[in-house]
């Protein structure tokens, strides 16, 4: 009896073992402060063979649909400027979906960057964000040190080694989508993709990704108790609603449910989150 339980207990550590090697590990995070408007800080620790060794351990805060001010209002944005603090991320990811009004675009991107990301910040827009106050957004992004990435990769270079942030161009139209601008990285690179809607990852095929990150959803945002959202704009159906999800050419793919709201200033069983992001090298070299 005792040989056959050290042997199960055997198993049971190869299988995490194997899991670390490759693939996402989900948990949720216990802040310090209260946030009324964000309920939860869900952290991820990626494991990843293309993930160098100099960045293992470097931690990715990823925010999207803040909606500035929809039910995210003024109180909520000094909480969610000393969560960003807590937090302490070294690079800081933003998903498009900004404002409510170009008013609030100065305001949202000074507190965000008051967290001092020191590998910098890197977003795209959403279809908010082309709707209106497009120019601004790009300057007071600009002006904060964050990098806007429309159809564009940017780099993350740290003690010597490199990753790379691709942001995708949303037109929301699925004939005019651009092309992925990953097609001239390589397969060893490690790359992340931020794009607004989790649909580009699926209707444009995005070669040599590692992992993309998307919002828009809201995770329904009217949801029946998490199972079904009777709204979603999506050509998809549910399929990229909430959670990781992976496309049918097997990219994962994480599906926030973003922070703000929009149309109704109401959320149910869709509750509003950031990610934390932390990445971990599976290389032995």
């Amino acid at each position: 009896m005792r040989q056959l339980i050290a042997i199960l207990l055997f198993l049971a550590s190869l299988t995490t073992f194997a899991q670390q090697q490759e693939g996402i590990v989900k948990s949720r995070i216990r802040t310090k402060c209260p946030h009324h408007t964000i309920r939860r800080c869900i952290k991820l620790d990626v494991y990843d063979n293309d993930i160098p060794q100099a960045f293992d351990g470097i931690t990715m805060a990823f925010l999207t649909d803040i909606h500035y001010a929809s039910r995210f209002n003024d109180n909520d944005l000094k909480e969610l400027g000393t969560l960003l603090k807590e937090l302490n991320a070294d690079v800081i990811l933003l998903g498009g979906d900004y404002q409510e009004g170009c008013q609030y675009v100065d305001p949202l991107f000074t507190t965000i960057m008051q967290a001092h990301p020191r590998l910098g910040a890197f977003g795209v827009m959403g279809n908010n964000d082309y709707e209106r106050c497009t120019d601004l957004i790009r300057s007071s992004m600009s002006q904060n040190g964050i990098t806007t990435l429309e159809n564009a990769i940017d780099s993350i270079t740290y003690n010597g080694s490199k990753i790379y942030i691709a942001g995708a161009l949303n037109t929301f139209k699925r004939r005019e989508e651009t092309p992925c601008p990953t097609a001239n990285l390589t397969s060893s690179d490690y790359v992340i993709l931020l794009t607004h809607t989790p649909d580009y990852t699926e209707d444009i095929y995005c070669q040599n990704v590692d992992l993309a990150l998307a919002g828009h959803l809201h995770g329904g945002q009217v949801t029946l108790f998490g199972i079904y959202a009777p709204v979603l704009p999506s050509h998809h159906g549910q399929r990229f609603r909430h959670g990781i999800r992976k496309t049918s050419y097997n990219l994962p793919v994480v599906c926030s449910n973003g922070i703000g709201t929009s149309r109704k200033a109401i959320r149910f069983c869709a509750a509003p989150e950031i990610h934390l992001i932390v990445l971990h090298s599976t290389s032995k070299q």
